[in-house]
C-alpha cells in the first residue's frame, strides 16, 4: 500500500510539475512543497483514523455518510473524489506524453490516447495485477528520482541557483509566489488519500492503512525536497519553468545514454500515475453504486477479471476527453481545488464522528484539534488557489 500511494503521489507530482512550481516560486519552489506537506499532514492523520473505522471502497463517501448522514453530500463528495482522480490522470497523461515524445515522433493527442488506453486495460485486467504492476513501476520511478538527485549533485557545471538562495526569501514578494506555487505543489501530494479507496481489498486494513498513509507522506516529502533542490541548482530557472519534461534537463550535458535511460524511467513513472488514478476513480464509482448512491450498472463486476468493468470504462473515457481538452497546469489546479474541497468535508466528518459514542477501540485515534487544523489549512489553501 505504501508503494501504491507513492506510485500515484510521486509519479503525478515531481516528474510533471517541477517546472510549473519553479515558474511560480522561482528559486524558492522547495518551500512551496514544505507548505503543501504541512497542509496535507493534518488531513493525512484524519484519513489514518477514518481508514481503520471504515475500511471500505469509496472511503471519503463512507466517511461523509457516517459523519453527516446526507445522501446528497455523500454522493457529491464521492463523485468529487472520482473526478479529482480523473482530472489528475488527465494531467499526468500529458506529462507522460511529453516524456514519451522525446523518443516517439507522434502528436501529443495520439500519445495520450495510447497511454490512457493501455493503463485502462491493465486496470481492467485485475486488482492484483494492477497493484503489482504499480508497485514494480513505483520502485522504478523512485530509482529515477534517486538518479536525478545523484547526477545533479555530482555535476561540476551547475547552471542554476546557489543553495543559500533557496531557503532564504528576503521579502514579502517571494512569499506571494510561494503561496501560488504551493497549490501546484499540493497536487504533487495528491495520492495518499487514494489508499483509502482500496481498503476493502487490503489484508489487515486496520494495521496496514495508517502506516501506509503516513509513510507515503514522509517519503514523498523527502524525495520532493531533494529533487527540487537538485534541479534548481543544476538547471537555469528560465529553462526549467518552460519545460513540460523538466527533469530531463538535468541530463542535457551528459552522455546521450544517460539521458535516454532517464527518459525511459520518466515515461514509466508518469504512466504509473495514470494507472493508479484509474484504479482509484473506478473503485469510487463502484463503491457509490454498490451503496445505491449511483445507478446499479456502475456496480457491475466482470465475472472473469473481478474488476468494476463499466466504472473502469467510463473513467478511462473521461480521462481521454480531458487530456485532449485542457493544458496540464489547468488540470493540476482544478485537481487541487477538488481535493481541497474533499479534505474539508472529510475533516468535518471526523469532527462529527468524534462527537458520537465510541463503540469500540480502533487502535488509532487523533485528537480533535487535528481535523480542526485540517479544515483550517485546507480552507486557506483553497482560498489561495481561487484568489
Amino acid at each position: 500500500m505504501t508503494l501504491y500511494g507513492l506510485g500515484v503521489t510521486v509519479g503525478a507530482g515531481i516528474y510533471v510539475l517541477a517546472g510549473a512550481t519553479a515558474a511560480e516560486a522561482g528559486a524558492h519552489a522547495p518551500i512551496s512543497f514544505i507548505v503543501a506537506a504541512i497542509v496535507v499532514a493534518f488531513t493525512a492523520l484524519s484519513y489514518a483514523e477514518l481508514c481503520i473505522r471504515y475500511p471500505v471502497s469509496g472511503g471519503e463517501a463512507a466517511y461523509v455518510e457516517a459523519g453527516f448522514s446526507r445522501a446528497w453530500l455523500t454522493t457529491g463528495v464521492g463523485l468529487s473524489v472520482a473526478l479529482s482522480g480523473i482530472v489528475s490522470a488527465a494531467a499526468v497523461s500529458l506529462g507522460a506524453a511529453a516524456y514519451l515524445g522525446q523518443f516517439v515522433a507522434l502528436p501529443q493527442s495520439v500519445l495520450v490516447t495510447f497511454i490512457v488506453a493501455a493503463m485502462g486495460l491493465i486496470a481492467f485486467w485485475g486488482i492484483s495485477q494492477s497493484v503489482t504492476t504499480a508497485a514494480v513501476i513505483t520502485v522504478i520511478e523512485i530509482l529515477g528520482l534517486v538518479f536525478v538527485i545523484g547526477w545533479g549533485m555530482l555535476l561540476t557545471d551547475k547552471q542554476g541557483v546557489e543553495f543559500g538562495e533557496i531557503f532564504s526569501p528576503t521579502s514579502i514578494e517571494p512569499w506571494l509566489g510561494i503561496g501560488s506555487a504551493s497549490v501546484l505543489a499540493f497536487f504533487a501530494f495528491v495520492g495518499f488519500e487514494d489508499i483509502a479507496n482500496v481498503a476493502e481489498e487490503v489484508k489487515e486494513p486496520r494495521q496496514t492503512m495508517p502506516r501506509a498513509i503516513l509513510l507515503t507522506l514522509v517519503i514523498a516529502t523527502g524525495l520532493y525536497l531533494a529533487t527540487m533542490v537538485t534541479v534548481l541548482m543544476a538547471v537555469p530557472i528560465s529553462r526549467l519553468s518552460e519545460s513540460s519534461a523538466p527533469l530531463m534537463l538535468v541530463f542535457e550535458s551528459s552522455d546521450d545514454r544517460y539521458e535516454i535511460a532517464f527518459g525511459a524511467l520518466a515515461v514509466v513513472a508518469t504512466v504509473n500515475g495514470v494507472l493508479i488514478q484509474i484504479i482509484m476513480a473506478s473503485r469510487i464509482v463502484y463503491g457509490l453504486a454498490d451503496r445505491s448512491f449511483l445507478p446499479e450498472i456502475f456496480a457491475r463486476v466482470s465475472a472473469k477479471t473481478r474488476t468494476p468493468s463499466i466504472a473502469t470504462f467510463c473513467v478511462v473515457f473521461l480521462i481521454l476527453f480531458l487530456g485532449q481538452a485542457l493544458p496540464i497546469a489547468a488540470l493540476a489546479e482544478r485537481t487541487s481545488q477538488i481535493v481541497l474541497f474533499v479534505f474539508i468535508a472529510v475533516n468535518l466528518s471526523l469532527l462529527r464522528i468524534k462527537r458520537q459514542p465510541v463503540a469500540r477501540n480502533y487502535g488509532f485515534s487523533v485528537p480533535k484539534v487535528v481535523p480542526l487544523v485540517g479544515v483550517a489549512t485546507s480552507v486557506g489553501m483553497l482560498v489561495i488557489s481561487i484568489v
